[in-house]
């Protein structure tokens, strides 16, 4: 798949206790991007924050229910982020999701460069 200069990054923003049915949330969003053969998802771990109910997440040891901040990043075409954007309120119940305009530089597989 190509990647033209002309692409959106769709932001996720979960948290680490959301499910999915009985899956956690970040996977079930990443397979279904999978399965719907979009470019790439990528999630991240975030160290703290705070949503819309401004109860802080955090990893301080002392905390036993972290519930940790979570970002799934996908970047695609704006038509197939379009067309994914109805999936994923079916299967978000809490959580913000942003779309932003990037301009793609490399979308590389398969080479090692060197």
């Amino acid at each position: 798949m190509k990647l033209l200069e002309k692409a959106e990054r769709l932001r996720i923003y979960i948290g680490e206790d959301d499910k999915h049915g009985r899956k956690p949330l970040v996977d079930a969003i990443v397979e279904e991007a999978r399965r719907q053969g979009l470019a790439g998802a990528t999630a991240f771990r975030g160290l703290s924050g705070f949503g819309a109910n401004s109860r802080i997440h955090t990893n301080k040891i002392l905390r036993l229910s972290e519930d940790l901040p979570l970002v799934v990043e996908i970047v695609e075409h704006p038509e197939r982020i379009e067309a994914f954007l109805p999936v994923l309120d079916t299967m978000i119940g809490e959580g913000m999701i942003t779309r932003e305009p990037v301009k793609v530089i490399a979308y590389r597989h398969g080479k090692k460069h060197g």
